[in-house]
């Protein structure tokens, strides 16, 4: 193989290029983002960036000596538009084409919107751009903000405007936020995080339409589906993500809430693997830092030896920061697992739980317990290897 093109320099694409360069691959390599910016860390958008404890410069993901030994051709500002059924030729916006001999997806995924225009004062908090100009709001002095959506970039960015001195509400369609991540009881005690830190949840309602008025129609309110209406000056939508795949139509990859591959991230095309946030390996599709990680070092392996022959099997682990609590979840919950607190309270908002099923560990979450959290980690990891034969 004498050259390979990643589409996609976020995390998962540098990764991939990476762990290319250190299985021995030294042809041509290109990488090609639609953003302007070199790959840098999306997790602090939500957290440190928004509160001014990072700045821009501090999202790296390589430095300038990294770069250089990558030693690959780097297309920023670029968006591919296509892939050619062979799989090996990427069309660009302007009407360039990119052939190589091997291609890796990593195009990430794009977050959802409401229906309708947005007026100015509307976010969505995906790139740094996004963040950027949140932040510049955010700056101005205290503002009402709504946030829709109460997952966990939902509850960081309410997190980070409450520490900013902001009036914060988040607003839930669901009966409670991160149920299906947490469970009913793990998710009342992480849901209280919000009243602990003023922050007020409405739960059991969606959101009928952002009200906005004057010249420039400026938002000026959320109405709720029941009719009740939240002034609002900054309003962020953290709703989640669909999985950039529009590009990809007619190719002929199976394009099914991502790109559709096998355990190894191989897809169906010869030659052609994907990672991150717009694969969907082995039937799911992971949206987390460590899994666009893992994925890469799997499918440079194989995209190289040209087949499958080496598969990923982490276990799913993901983190997040809010107010000033660190909540952590590794593992494959199930409806019905029980959780069992092995140490520390709910009501400190400090303890370790086991989910269970019929005596067996299934996954396991911390909140402000780092490091038992990381020894019961590794069991599970252990625990998912097949067994030695």
């Amino acid at each position: 193989m004498k050259s390979v093109a990643v589409i996609g320099a976020s995390l998962a694409g540098l990764h991939a290029a990476r762990a290319l360069r250190a299985e021995g691959f030294d042809g041509r390599l290109v990488i090609v983002g639609d953003e302007q910016h070199a790959p840098y860390d999306r997790p602090p958008l939500s957290k440190d960036l928004l509160t001014g404890a990072t700045g821009p410069d501090q999202l790296a993901l390589a430095d300038a000596e990294e770069i250089a030994e990558l030693d690959a051709e780097w297309l920023l500002g670029t968006e591919a538009t296509g892939l050619d059924a062979g799989g090996r030729t990427v069309l660009l916006a302007g009407g360039r084409r990119l052939t190589t001999d091997g291609v890796v997806l990593a195009t990430g995924a794009a977050p959802l919107r409401l229906p309708g225009p947005a007026p100015a004062g509307a976010h969505t908090l995906r790139t740094l751009d996004d963040a950027q100009a949140l932040r510049a709001e955010l700056t101005r002095g205290p503002v009402r903000v709504v946030v829709i959506g109460g997952g966990f970039i939902g509850a960081e960015v309410a997190s980070s405007c409450a520490a900013l001195g902001h009036h914060v509400t988040v607003v839930e369609a669901a009966p409670l936020p991160l149920v299906p991540q947490l469970g009913d009881a793990m998710a009342t005690v992480c849901a209280a995080l919000h009243a602990d830190h003023g922050v007020t949840l409405r739960t059991g309602t969606g959101v009928a339409r952002l009200r906005s008025e004057g010249a420039d129609s400026r938002v000026t309110g959320v109405e709720l589906a029941d009719g009740r209406l939240l002034p609002a000056e900054v309003v962020v939508t953290g709703i989640g993500v669909r999985p950039r795949t529009a590009w990809l139509a007619g190719s002929g990859l199976p394009l099914d809430d991502g790109v559709r591959c096998d355990a190894g991230c191989v897809t169906p095309l010869p030659r052609v693997v994907a990672v991150g946030d717009v694969a969907r390996v082995a039937g799911t599709r992971a949206e987390h830092w460590t899994s666009a990680t893992e994925q890469a070092a799997t499918a440079a392996h194989n995209l190289l030896a040209r087949r499958t022959v080496r598969t990923h099997r982490g276990v799913p682990y993901f983190w997040s920061d809010q107010y000033g609590v660190r909540i952590q979840f590794a593992g494959r919950r199930l409806p019905g697992d029980t959780p069992r607190v092995l140490e520390g309270s709910p009501d400190d908002r400090s303890f370790l739980a086991c989910y269970e099923r019929d005596g067996h560990p299934t996954a396991v979450l911390a909140l402000n317990r780092p490091r038992p959290f990381m020894r019961h980690r590794r069991a599970l990891g252990r625990a998912a290897q097949p067994a030695a034969t």
